[in-house]
């Protein structure tokens, strides 16, 4: 064949092709194959603002992790802050234990005679509390409980978290609890149960002495989220802080915060919600708290 004839056969066939894709279901209008629902899209984003790869998102990566800058706030802000939003906890087989915070308790530094680091004094035990916004201090109470705090922006000052709504994983929660539960053997924990209290929900999450000092942004084991978009913002319940008598004029200051009318709370202060700036604390046994 004429070199000139094949070249226009060539032409010809090419232009056919390219009708018979045009006219194929799978196809887009500039021609790139439209993915079946089951595979990733890997054609133009939709959109032109900051675009993930659909192999290496996953809800473990997404954005809703609290970066350093959220926990550089002072402790009373944070503690506020806190409420609402997501810790989560993955253990070592890649199962994940969430919990929304429905109760803190703010620690602001030296002056507080409530607080481990009162008086400026540092310690082994409370070097967290002296380290960058975000570090945990975990420490043990009647000898066989731990507690969960969060550093603030601030020398000595942190959060303590002291309740959680539990989201996910809950049966595993449950099984962590009995485990280490004393006396009550055999009482299935109610869900409500779970996490009401600074010490259970160190059980439910598998919670001890090794996560001290550890960096709450950066951590792989434990974490925050943010809420869910559109969450709407907690009624705030301010009342005064549990099993501190001792600590003088600062065991009646409210800086325990909790979410007004959730059924997860460790304590209800019924005066602190018809006052939530002053009101004087119901008297309860602290140890039933934990």
């Amino acid at each position: 064949m004429p070199v000139r004839g094949a070249a226009q056969l060539s032409r010809r066939i090419g232009q056919k092709k390219r009708l018979l894709e045009a006219e194929e279901p799978g196809s887009d209008l500039h021609g790139a194959p439209t993915p079946s629902p089951t595979e990733p899209r890997l054609g133009q984003p939709a959109s032109l603002g900051p675009q993930r790869s659909v192999y290496f998102s996953s809800p473990k990566s997404r954005s809703a992790r609290l970066g350093s800058e959220f926990f550089d706030q002072p402790a009373v802000a944070l503690a506020r802050a806190f409420l609402g939003q997501v810790l989560v906890r993955r253990l070592d087989d890649g199962t994940e234990l969430r919990g929304r915070i429905v109760e803190t308790e703010a620690y602001v530094g030296p002056e507080d005679e409530a607080a481990h680091s009162r008086g400026g004094r540092q310690t082994p035990r409370n070097r967290g509390m002296f380290m960058k916004p975000g570090t945990l201090y975990v420490y043990v109470i009647y000898g066989m409980y731990f507690c969960m705090n969060v550093s603030s922006r601030g020398d000595g000052a942190c959060v303590l978290l002291r309740a959680l709504e539990p989201l996910g994983g809950l049966e595993t929660m449950r099984q962590l609890r009995n485990a280490l539960r004393k006396g009550t053997v055999g009482r299935a924990l109610k869900d409500r149960e779970l996490c009401s209290g600074p010490s259970k929900l160190c059980q439910a999450l598998a919670i001890d002495k090794s996560f001290d000092q550890r960096d709450l942004a950066a951590d792989t084991a434990v974490w925050m989220e943010h809420s869910a978009p559109g969450t709407r913002e907690p009624a705030v319940v301010a009342a005064a802080r549990v099993g501190i008598g001792q600590a003088g004029e600062w065991a009646q200051k409210p800086l325990r915060f909790y979410v007004r009318g959730s059924p997860w709370v460790s304590v209800v202060d019924r005066t602190a919600e018809q006052n939530t700036q002053s009101g004087p604390a119901v008297s309860i046994c602290a140890h039933e708290a934990f």
